[in-house]
């Protein structure tokens, strides 16, 4: 059995071959596709989190509203940029959207990726520390949030207070307890996948990661998943992690899917440079006819080492084709493979 989910980067762009033209359309668009994966039985809903750029940028009021809308379905992220956040409102919006949840927020953080404009934030009002790059900062408002969702307190009490104050001292409230433990790292890299595993965090890796060997991806992604794992049990957690790994995987079941995706020509691994030190290597997609993708995928190893699969959609051709998408990898695909 294997946890299967969407993950959807949230475009949207004022062009009359995108069903997704204004933000609101994405918004709402989010919220039904979230529904009719329920209605699947797929079991996550995941969004991508970009600042400046023509995507989702705001998860938790999309989470809260998803949530109130839905019953047993997952929901996440895949990946908040912790660079520019404040862990103590966070600790709030996250916590509130997990309670209306009632526990399944999924929450996936980084210190995040390429952008749409210059260390976009020091708009929000960020700057790092001395002697610290933004990615260090961002790992610190990640241990920051990790370390108040622990749920003590630490704020001294105002003696004159507008309302009654429980005894000792506060915290952010509310606090969702049970939060802390699902709260996932998204890693590009070895190294980065064992801080995460030492800071009791569970793995998401994505389609993207540091090229540290040479090796096809899904090889490097799975020596990536046992590192982790390794780490885990070094560091003497006590229970057991969760890791996903997400694929852009489309099953041509009719004319329409050969249409967009038969001739895709991103059947192989590539390589390339995120800066001028870092270089990368991003995964293949899959598409073809469900008998050639199960024999495909049984042969990517990152993903039988995963024990959740996100797939990501093509959101801006909207909601209808999108729950296409993922019902054909449930009907055709995963029960031949062991996944259901």
């Amino acid at each position: 059995m294997k946890n299967i989910g969407f993950l959807s980067f949230g475009h949207w762009t004022p062009s009359s071959q995108s069903a997704t033209r204004t933000a609101q359309d994405v918004l709402l668009q989010s919220i039904d596709l979230a529904v009719a994966a329920e209605e699947l039985g797929a079991e996550g809903a995941y969004f991508r989190v970009h600042h400046f750029a023509r995507q989702l940028s705001s998860p938790f009021p999309l989470l809260a509203a998803i949530a109130a809308r839905t019953k047993k379905i997952e929901i996440g992220t895949g990946v908040i940029d912790m660079r520019y956040e404040n862990p103590l409102y966070m600790v709030e919006d996250a916590s509130a959207a997990d309670l209306i949840s009632n526990g399944r927020l999924q929450l996936g953080l980084s210190r995040g990726s390429p952008e749409q404009v210059i260390d976009g934030w020091r708009y929000f009002g960020f700057e790092p520390k001395a002697g610290e790059s933004d990615a260090d900062m961002g790992r610190r408002h990640t241990e920051e949030f990790l370390e108040v969702l622990r749920g003590e307190g630490f704020a001294k009490p105002n003696p004159q207070p507008m309302f009654p104050n429980p005894p000792g001292l506060l915290r952010p409230e509310p606090l969702s307890e049970g939060l802390r433990d699902r709260i996932w790292w998204g890693s590009g890299s070895n190294a980065t996948a064992i801080w995460a595993a030492k800071m009791g965090m569970n793995l998401q890796s994505s389609t993207l990661k540091d090229d540290e060997t040479g090796e096809p991806f899904h090889i490097q992604q799975a020596k990536q998943i046992r590192a982790y794992r390794e780490a885990w049990k070094a560091a003497g957690h006590t229970h057991t992690p969760r890791v996903s790994v997400s694929r852009s995987i489309f099953a041509l079941v009719n004319d329409m899917d050969r249409a967009y995706f038969g001739r895709s020509g991103n059947d192989r691994d590539s390589v390339g440079f995120l800066d001028e030190k870092t270089r990368a290597i991003f995964g293949r997609s899959y598409a073809a006819e469900p008998e050639v993708l199960i024999k495909q995928l049984a042969q990517d190893e990152a993903i039988a080492e995963a024990d959740t699969l996100l797939l990501t959609v093509p959101n801006q051709l909207g909601v209808a084709y999108n729950t296409h998408v993922i019902e054909a990898i449930l009907k055709y695909v995963a029960p031949e493979l062991g996944w259901r």
